[in-house]
């Protein structure tokens, strides 16, 4: 059982036939079957059988929904698929408000009760098989129907296609910029497609609201997602909010203004009570001042002179009145830049301190100074034994040594007597960690001599 979103027609979709009074559960797979769905908040209650209300919202592809009147009283509930009249035919479609909510709904669109129309049945099999065969034509009609009119030459274009539920008619949808003469497009249409054609136009918002799409802030069109009326959005509105004129960054995908520029109107509308208007005047000293610019947030007025606009003074709103109201008793107020007042300094504290540039460095330069000092305490705990400074003052006595090395050949049997007797001493002075220091420079001694007499020694041996 399908759904009346985007997605129905395909048998592996199916929002269910709960009774849930958010409707379909897929929301984020259903297509905009939340944007049509209406949240009934009196599911809950039982009404009493003689109040009980006849008539039933039924919606159907895209964003087309119409009351029909529940004249064999069939139990519905939202998510029902109902076979409902039409003309010519039938139509199918998915309940998605049912009880005294429909009332409220159809007084708010100003639907009357004598224009509705009859709900069939509960559609069976048989129906289902082939609304859902003539859903799968509906791409290949609209390319279809696409080339017809490019080789008519008209200026049109056709947005979406939508079959009644016993495929008996073909709705087409279609934007254009002007009037359309589509005789010979109606013919054509029903000698290719064998079915009784019917033309809609509609405005580029709705044509937006169909395709869908993201918009400049990141996120899925309001016109696809929930917004259902289009109010028209004018350049006095980018005015208010001190917007600059530009048709970039102001329209939408669909080539109008954005939907969103009617959000905040009333709150700068309200914000833009207080101020004095954009075209006051001030009489100054000087010479005559006008408004250049205005800040809705400080709640601020820059003012310039009319004979040198290069420099500019911003004055609150609270003086900008007292100096209008100076001007009207006829008396001319200070110049700009004697009413001017230095603006005190604000000592800010940047709390997650982004703006610091060597935020980082700093950080590094502590971890830094903490290691050096935890590696000093560890030389110093656990490296007792190693005083190597004292061995820097016997470096010389190596070096000398190590300049004549003829002394040393005349001299070659004297260190193999003294390799064995000197080798338990040092390994003694490295087991030992906390051997005396007057030990330490005996036992490095004989080390460093042998090694620079280990050469001699084989030589002698050879």
């Amino acid at each position: 059982m399908s759904c009346g979103c985007k997605t129905s027609g395909d048998s592996a979709h199916s929002c269910g036939p709960k009774k849930t009074a958010n409707g379909c559960e897929n929301v984020n797979t259903c297509g905009n079957s939340y944007k049509l769905s209406v949240f009934d908040w009196l599911s809950n209650i039982n009404n009493p059988a003689p109040n009980r209300c006849d008539f039933v919202e039924v919606r159907f592809k895209n964003d087309r929904k119409s009351f029909y009147k529940n004249v064999n009283n069939i139990p519905l509930h939202i998510g029902s698929v109902v076979t409902v009249e039409s003309s010519p035919g039938h139509d199918v479609g998915v309940v998605s408000l049912t009880g005294e909510l429909v009332k409220i709904q159809m007084k708010k669109k100003k639907f009357s009760e004598e224009s509705a129309l009859k709900i069939y049945r509960q559609a069976n099999q048989k129906d289902l098989e082939v609304w859902q065969e003539a859903r799968k034509k509906e791409d290949g009609v609209k390319l279809e129907a696409r080339k017809i009119a490019q080789r008519l030459g008209l200026e049109m274009k056709v947005t979406d296609v939508e079959y009644q539920g016993d495929a008996s008619k073909i709705t087409f949808y279609y934007t254009a910029d002007n009037r359309v003469d589509f005789r010979q497009l109606i013919k054509d249409y029903a000698g290719a497609f064998r079915t009784k054609i019917d033309m809609k136009q509609i405005g580029f918002r709705q044509e937006a609201a169909k395709v869908g799409g993201i918009g400049s802030c990141g996120r899925e069109l309001c016109c696809s997602t929930w917004l259902t009326d289009f109010r028209s959005v004018n350049t006095n509105v980018a005015r208010y909010q001190q917007l600059s004129i530009n048709p970039q960054k102001l329209a939408g995908q669909c080539g109008k203004l954005k939907c969103c520029l009617n959000y905040e109107l009333d709150s700068y509308l309200d914000a833009l009570s207080n101020f004095p208007s954009s075209s006051t005047t001030l009489e100054t000293e000087k010479g005559k001042a006008f408004c250049i610019k205005i800040d809705v947030f400080k709640k601020k007025m820059w003012f310039a002179y009319v004979d040198s606009s290069i420099a500019w003074y911003d004055f609150d709103i609270d003086l900008v009145k007292k100096l209008i109201s100076k001007n009207k008793r006829g008396e001319k107020t200070l110049p700009l830049e004697d009413l001017k007042q230095p603006e005190t300094s604000i000592h800010t504290i940047d709390l997650i301190q982004e703006n610091n540039v060597d935020r980082f460095e700093k950080k590094n330069r502590g971890n830094r100074n903490r290691n050096n000092q935890n590696k000093q305490n560890n030389n110093q705990q656990g490296q007792g034994q190693k005083r190597n400074r004292p061995e820097k003052q016997e470096r010389p006595e190596r070096t000398q040594k190590t300049e004549n090395p003829n002394a040393h050949s005349a001299h070659q049997p004297k260190p193999q007597k003294q390799q064995p007797q000197q080798k338990a001493p040092v390994e003694k002075a490295v087991s030992n960690g906390n051997a005396d220091t007057d030990k330490k420079p005996q036992s490095n001694n004989p080390k460093k001599k042998f090694k620079k007499k280990y050469p001699p020694k084989k030589d002698n041996n050879a």
